[in-house]
């Protein structure tokens, strides 16, 4: 019998990149003429790291019917990911962003994003491949995408969710304030970290976030 089911990879990202435009010289927003193009996103960055250490990963995400979306996919998969999961959105964009360069002594900078409404911010069960998804020895998330949407939650509680198809899953906290909705994200974040089987977390992220203090084993006895 012949199947579809994809291939079984050592690693699974699952989440939004966005194409980053980084000034050509240093000032603000407001000032500089011109920007050189990039990419960016923690998970797909994540999965071109490993994939250029030599091993097998597949980003799974959405992206826009746009040419930023072209210019992701494009990019990614030249580092040797597999991107045949990756999604096409035919209403919504590619998510982008507008960053300076950080002042010498500070890292000071401005960032402008533009993703409210992007295509991965209406990744969901039902329109995200979970076969793909779950084809991996191990599942890397973050929280920036539970941040996104609540779609996006509904669907990092379901991946996380035990089963007898659920791999290894890995949580970076990575908790962005400025993209929740509301005050409820931390505890969200705290309530999916729970669930994964290993979970990446600074010492001063958890005292942001959670207000723990403590060291390793104070975050271990809250996790």
């Amino acid at each position: 019998m012949v199947t579809n089911a994809p291939d079984i990879v050592d690693v699974v990202a699952l989440g939004e990149s966005m194409v980053t435009f980084l000034p050509t010289r240093p000032g603000r927003l407001a000032d500089v003429p011109s920007f050189e193009r990039g990419i960016g996103g923690a998970e797909s960055n994540v999965a071109c790291g490993l994939a250029a250490a030599g091993h097998s990963v597949r980003w799974v995400s959405r992206v826009g019917a746009d040419g930023f979306g072209d210019h992701l996919v494009a990019t990614i998969g030249s580092y040797g990911v597999d991107v045949s999961a990756v999604r096409r959105d035919q209403a919504r964009p590619t998510g982008v962003y507008f960053r300076t360069a950080g002042e010498r002594g500070t890292d000071a900078h401005e960032v402008a994003y533009y993703r409210a409404g992007s295509a991965a911010s209406a990744m969901s069960a039902e329109n995200v491949d979970l076969e793909a998804v779950r084809a991996g020895r191990v599942l890397h998330l973050t929280g920036i995408t539970a941040a996104l949407s609540s779609g996006c939650v509904e669907l990092l509680r379901e991946l996380l969710t035990p089963g007898a198809d659920r791999p290894l899953i890995s949580l970076d906290v990575n908790h962005r304030p400025d993209l929740w909705r509301g005050a409820e994200g931390a505890g969200v974040v705290l309530e999916l970290a729970r669930r994964a089987d290993v979970v990446f977390v600074g010492e001063d992220e958890a005292e942001e976030t959670w207000g723990v203090t403590g060291g390793p084993s104070a975050i271990r006895e809250l996790l």
